[in-house]
């Protein structure tokens, strides 16, 4: 396979994202895996800097959150199909493990799985539990990962009070100061972070990513 080969398939998967081709990606991943191209780079600097350029619009509000909803898609289809054939050990980025989930109670999941897919892309090895999470999974998951950030979700005022439990349990285990704690949802504001004891909120999956970092970057 030749280089220009290679930088085809890689930015054919990043026009895929931008354009929200979810018809085609798949069958695009198949053909630079099937053309040796590295998945991981295939990941990094195709699909990755794809949802990077959408989610930069979304940012500047040069795209809505629908758009930046369908690139996550199309950029989570590439990746199932790319993956399994990334090597055991191969470095993803290496700025630690995220823990993310939906508080207990609450089913609600397009926010949380797009801060996932945003943070994956970035460099972070994400962790996503799913919805309606009780308080000691998250605790669990986070000790035994030994992870650097712990994000919740919550859609409603009456599955917020979780977040709080979540974050006296991982107190009450000793790691609290280890880790980062992220709370976002509709309901959600930075007071009540704070009132909490959260590290902060993200009022999206873009802020997120970049609250994460700069959290990261003065520990």
């Amino acid at each position: 396979m030749s280089d220009s080969e290679a930088a085809m398939y890689i930015a054919r998967l990043k026009d895929a994202v931008v354009n929200c081709d979810l018809d085609n990606v798949e069958s695009i991943a198949k053909g630079a895996l099937n053309s040796k191209v590295d998945p991981l780079k295939a990941i990094q600097e195709g699909l990755a800097k794809g949802i990077r350029e959408v989610g930069d619009r979304y940012g500047r509000g040069e795209a809505y959150l629908p758009e930046l909803v369908m690139a996550a898609n199309v950029m989570r289809k590439g990746v199932s199909v790319l993956e399994p054939y990334i090597p055991k050990g191969a470095d993803r980025g290496g700025l630690g493990k995220v823990v993310i989930g939906t508080v207990e109670g609450d089913i609600h999941d397009i926010g949380k799985t797009l801060v996932g897919t945003i943070m994956g892309t970035a460099g972070f090895d994400v962790i996503d539990l799913g919805v309606d999470i009780q308080g000691e999974r998250f605790v669990e998951t986070a000790v035994r990962e030994k992870a650097k950030i712990v994000g919740m979700s919550a859609l409603m005022t009456t599955t917020m009070v979780r977040m709080p439990e979540v974050i006296s349990s991982l107190a009450s285990k000793g790691v609290r100061k280890s880790m980062i704690v992220l709370v976002g949802g509709a309901p959600t504001t930075k007071e009540w972070a704070k009132e909490i004891g959260a590290d902060d909120q993200a009022g999206d999956a873009v802020e997120g990513l970049a609250i994460a970092r700069n959290l990261l970057g003065k520990r």
